[in-house]
Order: structure tokens, then C-alpha cells, then sequence
């Protein structure tokens, strides 16, 4: 059951073609916000946004690719236009994490992820918050972080510096922009069952059931579902006096 926590909000969500991102629109929708599916993936997104319309929720679609700036503020525009405002972004866009040493990370590589996973949410960051103060009745950021922010693993030195990255500029944002009513957090999900870590598992070598068990106290992959619910509870006024933290959804994992 979603109860309409975010009736007469307008919410852009990033990444939203699949995974998280999609569950996350798909969650917002249900609570009734009006709901930008932004993704570089035109046609799994569009498909999202019909998704959403046909089950009664309001969404529109829009193709973006988050490390251009241009890009990004006519995302911004596109939500303003369609549906009137901006009062919530969740900054989930991402790359599949690289697998190099430290001794001998692919450049081209880092320079890509750096671009989208880092580079992408301190954009889409920027421009909302300036939409949302140019406003001037507040919002939400949330950015979609890692446990790899925290607990960092081996070979994927890109990756981890970026979500490291990601936990700094929510932080920074947050102390800026308390006095507009403008709250910035973040979401650090663990092990998600998403097409992004099957991709990882196979790429690896790696297999659920000896895998998952060191990724979770509860021995088992997250569900996409699960991290949009803490993205929501961020979104919506019920975290009204919550800035500058992040949600550990990962359990338990940095917590040993």
C-alpha cells in the first residue's frame, strides 16, 4: 500500500529506464507525484513513462545524458514546463563499476564514469537547486551514493571515488542551502538485484549464493523496491527535518 506522500510534487528521477531508478519512478507515481523519467535509454524510459500513464500516475519522458550540462538544464526545463515546478530530484544515474587496480585503471574508463556517476549528480544538483530557489518554496535532493562510498572493494577504484565524491557534494549542498528549506541527502544502497549487478556478478566471475551472504547480514540481494521506499520517505515532508545524511540501505553491510 503507498499512501500519496508526494501529492503535488513534481519529482525528475535520473536513470529511471530501469533498476532502482524505475522502481523509484514507479514508487513516486504511485504517491502521487507527477513523475520526469529522465534516461539516456530513450526507449526503455519512454516505455517507464507509458507504463506509469497507463496505471493511472502522471509521467512524462525525457532523454538525457547527465554529464552535459546543456543537457541537464533542459531536463530541468522540460519538468518545469510540463508539470509547473521542480520540488524533488533523485540523482541515480550511473555507470556499471570498473574493474582495474589502482596500479592500473583504464583512463578512458575513469574519465567516462567520472562523468556520470560524479561529474552527472553535481550537474543535476546544481540546476535543481537552482530552480528550486528560484522558486522559493524548497525541496529535496536526494543522491544515489553506495556502500562503495563508505566500505570500498578491490578493482574498482573509479567507482569508489566517485560515490565517495557523491557523499561530499550532498554535504556541501546541504550546509549551503538549509536556509531556502532546500534538504539535500543521499541514499547509499548495498547489494541490489539490479541489471547493473547481474551485469557485475557475471563480469566477476561471481555467483549469488556464496556472494550475496557477504554483501548482507540478511543474507540475501536487496530489491530495488526497497531502495526506492528510503528514496521516498526522503522525498516526501515526512523527512521534513532531515539534511546532510545519508540512509545506510544495505543490510547492514558497513555496519561490521
Amino acid at each position: 500500500m503507498t499512501f500519496p506522500v508526494l501529492e503535488g510534487k513534481v519529482a525528475i528521477v535520473t536513470g529511471s529506464a530501469m533498476g532502482m531508478g524505475e522502481a523509484t519512478a514507479k514508487l513516486f507515481a504511485a504517491a502521487k507525484a507527477q513523475v520526469v523519467v529522465a534516461d539516456f535509454n530513450e526507449e526503455k524510459g519512454q516505455a517507464v513513462a507509458e507504463a506509469i500513464n497507463a496505471n493511472g500516475g502522471q509521467a512524462a519522458f525525457v532523454k538525457v545524458d547527465v554529464s552535459n550540462s546543456e543537457q541537464v538544464q533542459a531536463m530541468v526545463k522540460f519538468a518545469v514546463d510540463t508539470f509547473g515546478k521542480l520540488d524533488v530530484i533523485v540523482n541515480n544515474a550511473a555507470l556499471t563499476p570498473d574493474d582495474k587496480p589502482a596500479d592500473s585503471f583504464d583512463e578512458n574508463y575513469w574519465n567516462r564514469l567520472m562523468a556520470v556517476d560524479l561529474k552527472g549528480v553535481a550537474l543535476c544538483q546544481k540546476y535543481a537547486l537552482q530552480q528550486m530557489k528560484a522558486q522559493g518554496h524548497g525541496g529535496s535532493i536526494i543522491n544515489i551514493s553506495s556502500v562503495s562510498g563508505f566500505r570500498p572493494q578491490p578493482d574498482t577504484i573509479a567507482y569508489v571515488a566517485a560515490k565517495h565524491g557523491v557523499i561530499g557534494l550532498t554535504k556541501v549542498a546541504a550546509v549551503e542551502n538549509g536556509q531556502y528549506n532546500i534538504r539535500v541527502n543521499s541514499v547509499a544502497p548495498g547489494a541490489i538485484d539490479t541489471p547493473m549487478l547481474r551485469g557485475a556478478i557475471e563480469q566477476f566471475g561471481l555467483n549469488e549464493e556464496t556472494y550475496a551472504p557477504q554483501l548482507s547480514l540478511l543474507n540475501r540481494f536487496g530489491q530495488p523496491d526497497e531502495i526506492a521506499q528510503a528514496t521516498l520517505w526522503l522525498a516526501s515532508d515526512l523527512s521534513s527535518y532531515i539534511t546532510g545524511t545519508v540512509i545506510h540501505a544495505d543490510a547492514g553491510y558497513t555496519s561490521r
